[in-house]
């Protein structure tokens, strides 16, 4: 791939499909894409305090170019602005700016914008049109796809939202070369995910590749463009997450405890690095229960650790609640169905299933034991 050429995946759903272009440059192109798209309309840009402060004016003026004008509101960086009182905001700044149905609202930012800005764009005016510009590696290969949005809530992550389609997904690689490596690793978790659950021959060529994925270019752009037909996949059979797409979830329920467990304080975890933890926590539960191999488990966690990912509660800073406590969380969690605990486990790498019914029993006795050795 050169350095301006853009890979794109369609999300196929009908007449709400939509576009996600992967590439360097895409800030600069954004008025003329989004105007293509959503002829006349004016935008909203819903970002950080920080990204703000690095993109918002770039942002702005290529907007202007197409013939977009463009307000913005700012939220303070951190999964704390996934709250009732930053939706709120949000609404006033949308209202405020008297925009109408049609015109469009642009999250600026990574997964928490993304989820933020998508649910305000869904519930003011009974739903907005919407466009992600995912800058953490994260959100673009995971956050920014499928239309999943909401906020947090003390009793846990995403528990209020709504499904809200986006009309394209700009995913501007460039500005990957300025994340943190933290924040790199923790996208790079979302990548492995979609090897495990069912491209083994993709996870291989991480196994192999990862550097080069670290270090951008076109592996880079592949591992990206390749999560996002993944996601893309799952989306089309499964939009509204009753079926397939849970799979999705794979290492997710133990990581949302997780999360909730650390109070979503981001210097102690981050989304990617619960995601690692409980992906790995999932193939070790999935060993206990006789479902896969020991070695499909070690080579999972040889894979995220080898990058500098977390791979047991142990390895979070400070001190967690007790294995009843998780437990309570991830029956908050929404992949509990009926009372009844459901998994994301796995018969091996690329063969993820969704585990219904699991005892708690079982549960409470595996969290006790990840807690202590």
């Amino acid at each position: 791939m050169t350095n301006s050429e853009v890979l794109a995946v369609r999300v196929d759903l009908g007449a709400r499909g939509y576009d996600i272009l992967i590439g360097p440059g895409l800030i600069e192109r954004a008025g003329e894409e989004i105007a293509r798209r959503i002829p006349g309309a004016r935008a909203m840009i819903v970002t950080d305090d920080h990204l703000a402060s690095v993109y918002l004016d770039d942002l702005v003026g290529a907007l202007a170019k197409s013939g977009i004008e463009a307000t913005s509101v700012q939220v303070a960086p951190g999964e704390q602005s996934k709250s009732f009182a930053a939706l709120q905001d949000v609404v006033h700044g949308v209202l405020s700016a008297r925009l109408e149905r049609g015109d469009v609202v642009i999250a600026l930012g990574g997964g928490v914008v993304g989820d933020l800005a998508g649910f305000v764009s869904g519930i003011v005016r009974r739903g907005m049109k919407f466009v992600q510009m995912p800058t953490s590696l994260l959100a673009q290969v995971d956050s920014s796809v499928g239309g999943k949005t909401g906020i947090n809530t003390p009793h846990g992550k995403n528990l209020v939202g709504v499904f809200q389609q986006p009309a394209l997904v700009l995913a501007d690689t460039g500005v990957l070369n300025s994340l943190p490596e933290r924040e790199f690793r923790a996208g790079y978790a979302e990548i492995v995910k979609y090897g495990l659950i069912d491209r083994p021959e993709f996870f291989e060529w991480l196994e192999a590749n990862w550097r080069e994925v670290f270090a951008g270019g076109a592996a880079r752009a592949h591992a990206i463009a390749e999560s996002c037909r993944a996601k893309a996949d799952f989306v089309v059979r499964d939009e509204f997450e009753t079926g397939d797409r849970t799979l999705l979830n794979l290492g997710h329920t133990f990581g949302h405890a997780l999360e909730a467990a650390t109070g979503y304080d981001s210097k102690r975890l981050v989304h990617g690095e619960g995601v690692a933890i409980g992906m790995a926590m999932a193939f070790r539960f999935s060993t206990r229960l006789n479902l896969s191999s020991a070695d499909d488990a070690r080579r999972v966690e040889s894979h995220l650790a080898e990058v500098g990912l977390p791979i047991s509660p142990l390895d979070i800073r400070g001190q967690l609640p007790d294995a009843e406590r998780l437990l309570a969380y991830m029956a908050q969690d929404k992949k509990v169905s009926r009372g009844s605990l459901n998994f994301v486990l796995t018969h091996g790498i690329g063969k993820a299933f969704v585990a219904r019914d699991v005892p708690s029993s079982e549960v409470l006795s595996f969290l006790k034991e990840s807690l202590s050795s």
